[in-house]
């Protein structure tokens, strides 16, 4: 493997989108992974953990998915930028922390690679069966920002992005993978480390007695950061907070505290729209996607334009904030869309709700094991071109 000075891996590779997550998480300046074996994610910790001593950081299999998915959030305040990995029931175990790293603003990247449930399910097998966990699985209410790649060369150029998304808002990013995308080999293109865009944490430059650990201004809703060790007055804690980190559990604080950590996020939403378009503009029917279906469905959009179908193709790329006001508005233009996942109906549920009443919505559930024969989801444009 060929490496440039910071470690970061250049050049031309064919590796799965496993290992390419590992290289994106190295390349955006992640130095501390935390995590527990469990199928299909753990090519991804395996290689961090050969790679990462040569770039001076630290990989610790942890004695459960609960231990690494706070172990991650002690690195991040002595200044790490961090990621776990997990699947399905390893993320479900990471809940309760999860809702911490949310209330204390710590920045990270939570990587699932997707399988089929409930409980074991198909272990070895693809599913996209944790997109509504991952926005509502923790305690109380609160926004996150999920991506879904669906390539190996996405899985690490996304990866940095995702990076950048967490540094940028202060909030848990899940990068959704799956089974198909994680064991997939393929060609992955990856730039020198002067190349690539990789936001720094906003530390800062307060002295420590005018630094207020969760201050922030109307205009920026996002707080400075301090690592332990800096002579900085430090409180971290799940409890309703002030702001300086301080418990302080009222009404009005929580009220306060609680808008603030939802609007960093929905008032930056437009900022956050992430879907690539192919022939929307003009469409009588847009195919909506994400992560490996979105290259099952390419196929389908392919054979229906060949019988004459104007069929547009909308893949998410960040799937959490939902871009419910780019489809409202594609609504008006479209005759109908269709959605396939692989899962029983999902994602589809934002799409209904962003675009009720106004335009046909056609579900093409999976249950997940395999992906999707084309030939369904080109029925499903036809049923929806009637």
């Amino acid at each position: 493997m060929k490496a440039d000075s910071s470690g970061v891996l250049t050049g031309v590779h064919f590796m799965d989108g496993d290992h390419a997550a590992c290289e994106g998480a190295l390349a955006a300046g992640c130095r501390f992974v935390a995590g527990y074996p469990i199928t299909p994610s753990t090519e991804v910790v395996e290689r961090f953990a050969a790679r990462i001593p040569k770039v001076g950081g630290v990989f610790i299999q942890m004695e459960d998915e609960i231990a690494s998915s706070i172990a991650i959030q002690g690195a991040v305040w002595g200044g790490k930028k961090v990621m776990s990995v997990t699947s399905g029931p390893g993320l479900s175990l990471m809940m309760e922390h999860i809702g911490f790293a949310v209330c204390t603003e710590t920045p990270s990247v939570w990587v699932d690679v997707q399988r089929c449930g409930p409980s074991t399910g198909l272990p070895t097998q693809p599913a996209q069966h944790d997109m509504q966990q991952i926005k509502w699985g923790s305690h109380g209410d609160y926004e996150i920002i999920a991506i879904s790649p669906n390539s190996p060369q996405e899985c690490f150029d996304l990866m940095i992005k995702a990076f950048n998304l967490s540094e940028t808002y202060r909030c848990p990013v899940f990068f959704m993978m799956d089974e198909v995308v994680g064991h997939m080999t393929e060609r992955v293109e990856i730039p020198a480390a002067d190349k690539i865009e990789v936001t720094p944490r906003k530390f800062t430059t307060k002295a420590p007695g005018e630094f207020k650990m969760y201050a922030t201004t109307p205009d920026d809703l996002v707080p400075e950061m301090v690592k332990a060790g800096d002579g900085y007055r430090i409180h971290t804690t799940g409890l309703t907070h002030d702001e300086r980190g301080y418990p302080l559990m009222t009404v009005a604080v929580q009220q306060k505290m609680m808008t603030r950590l939802i609007d960093k996020i929905k008032r930056n939403a437009h900022k956050l729209v992430d879907v690539r378009m192919d022939n929307c503009e003009g469409a009588d029917i847009v195919v909506v996607s994400y992560g490996i279906t979105s290259r099952i469905a390419h196929a389908a959009i392919d054979e229906a334009r060949a019988k004459g179908l104007k069929v547009g193709h909308a893949r998410l790329i960040i799937c959490w904030p939902f871009p419910e006001a780019l489809f409202r508005e594609m609504a008006s233009k479209v005759k109908a869309f269709v959605f396939p996942e692989l899962n029983m109906g999902q994602m589809v549920r934002e799409l209904n709700r962003a675009v009720v009443g106004k335009v046909k919505v056609v579900s093409v559930p999976h249950a997940g094991g395999t992906v999707h024969e084309p030939n369904t989801i080109l029925n499903a444009i036809m049923e929806a071109a009637q």
